[in-house]
């Protein structure tokens, strides 16, 4: 989810066109400082650093092109399990002190070592290892899991929580949050909780919306879906925190999702973090890709 889509988004190329090799790579960052995912002029962005680290290699070894990540995420917006993908080009053989794979990949647990050395301490790669045929960072994936958090403490926000989660200053009732969730759930047209592009679909299917207090003041909303609108986890989530404190009732989003016009209750960025994508079985990962090509523009799958 986010306003920019630049080009270096779109697949670097098909699997094993020209011998090159895909990688998956496993991140995770802090979204405070950042102005969104996609890389921009003159903007700190997570695709910018990324990219660069990535292209820091000695000579003769391989040469990162650019990345395609799973879920893109608007400025302030955290990631714990941010997928993506990158094409290399294999080495013919040993180079250096790195050993080289049946695959031509340097060692990629020093690789990501040497990545991170490089990375401001706000974004780390996780893991580094050779995708499975067919796989897509973007397009192969079925379903992303985000999740936002509130404090609802009257004093505020832990401080050593504040950047990953909102201050809401009004109690909270999960009973009421859990009954509103529940009747948006389905395949369904999102408009009314998505910043609408033009020859975008809004048509997503929200597989899960449940709310959990972790404890006394911290209270968790679990957001899964297909795929995600432009803004779309912020809305619903802003939408029912109205529920939430009592100053709308239980049914009321439900009504504006079949209204279909956009509401101005959007959460503030900070208190989201995508935590997770998910793929189906290697086997079946092209086919996954393909089929959401042919349903979703390459702007549009989030």
């Amino acid at each position: 989810m986010t306003a920019e889509f630049a080009s270096g988004n779109e697949p670097a190329s098909p699997p094993g066109e020209g011998g090159l090799v895909r990688l998956r790579l496993d991140v995770s960052y802090d979204g405070t400082d950042f102005s969104g995912w996609a890389r921009q002029p003159g903007r700190r962005t997570v695709q910018g650093l990324l990219e660069d680290a990535l292209a820091k290699q000695p000579p003769g070894q391989s040469v990162p092109r650019s990345v395609v990540v799973a879920g893109r995420t608007d400025a302030g917006v955290h990631a714990s399990g941010q997928v993506v993908h990158v094409d290399v080009v294999p080495l013919a053989g040993p180079s250096g002190r790195l050993a080289v794979d049946e695959h031509g990949v340097p060692d990629l647990q020093r690789m990501c070592h040497r990545w991170n050395r490089y990375l401001p301490g706000d974004i780390r790669v996780l893991s580094a290892r050779v995708a499975p045929p067919g796989f897509d960072a973007r397009f192969s994936a079925v379903r992303r899991h985000y999740r936002y958090r509130i404090s609802d403490a009257p004093w505020g926000v832990d401080p050593l929580l504040r950047r990953d989660t909102l201050g809401w200053g009004r109690s909270l009732s999960v009973d009421a949050l859990n009954q509103a969730s529940e009747a948006l759930l389905g395949l369904r047209d999102f408009a009314a909780f998505c910043k609408q592009r033009e020859g975008s679909t809004t048509i997503r299917e929200l597989q899960r919306f449940a709310w959990r207090r972790l404890d006394t003041h911290l209270v968790e909303a679990e957001v899964s879906a297909d795929a995600f609108c432009h803004s779309m986890v912020r809305s619903l989530v802003g939408a029912l925190l109205l529920v939430g404190d009592g100053r709308r009732a239980p049914d009321w989003p439900a009504s504006v999702l079949r209204s279909h016009v956009r509401g101005s209750a959007v959460a503030p960025p900070h208190g989201l973090t995508l935590v997770a994508v998910d793929y189906p079985p290697d086997e079946e990962l092209a086919a996954r890709a393909e089929q959401t090509r042919a349903v979703r523009p390459a702007s549009d799958a989030l």
